[in-house]
This record gives structure tokens, sequence and C-alpha cells, in this order.
């Protein structure tokens, strides 16, 4: 199959475009940023919230690997608190962007277009 340039500047101009309001593109903007700050945040985590103790499979048929976990000591307080504080920040953010008025504006049949653009806008370069 060969490029073909002006499919492209036709399937381009064919596609819907938003004019996102600037307080919904900050949310979403901070709800990218503040869910991929918890994953960071979370990956420093023991594999347990609460004390558990390790373990260790059997050994799998036609394999030597065995799954296996260490000892979890449980959260501390500290990592309780702050896993709630990121979990109500990403609800809070969630919800403002869900149920801004910009929705009511898109047509019925493209709020599911409108979101993905939305939600991928920040990867676009900024026009010149």
């Amino acid at each position: 199959m060969t490029w073909r340039p002006e499919f492209e500047q036709t399937y381009q101009h064919s596609v819907a475009t938003y004019d996102f309001p600037q307080d919904l593109r900050d949310a979403q903007l901070a709800l990218h940023q503040t869910r991929a700050a918890y994953e960071e945040y979370a990956r420093t985590l023991p594999w347990s919230a609460e004390p558990l103790p390790g373990w260790q499979a059997e050994k799998q048929l036609h394999s030597g690997f065995r799954s296996s976990k260490p000892d979890s000591p449980g959260y501390t307080e500290e990592q309780h608190a702050e896993v709630a504080r990121f979990r109500a920040e990403l609800l809070e953010l969630s919800s403002t962007v869900a149920t801004h008025p910009f929705w009511e504006q898109v047509e019925q049949g493209q709020v599911i277009d409108a979101r993905m653009r939305l939600k991928h806008q920040h990867e676009a370069p900024e026009a010149a």
C-alpha cells in the first residue's frame, strides 16, 4: 500500500474539531498529570495495603518459573493518607471533566469522539 497525501488531507478536513474551553483543557491536563503522579507513587508502595505474609507458588508444568511475593509490611499511616488524597483528587478532577457544561453543546453522536480528542489533545503539537 502506498501513502497517499491527498487521502490524509481529505481525511483531516472531514474530521470534526472542537473548541474546548480552557478550564476544561486545564482540568483534563491536571487529570493526566495527577494520574501519572499517583501511578508513580503507587510503584513505591508495598504490594499489599495491609500486612500480609509472602508466598511462593508451585512450579508450573513445563516451566521452572515460580511466582512469588515477599512479606508485605502494609502501608504506613502516611501512605494510606497519600493514597486517599490522590484518589480524592482524581475523583474531583474526573467529575469536573465529565460534568463540564461543554459536553451539553456537543452533538449527541459526537460526544465520544470529542472526549477522545480532549484526552489526547495534550499530545498534539501546538498550532503555530
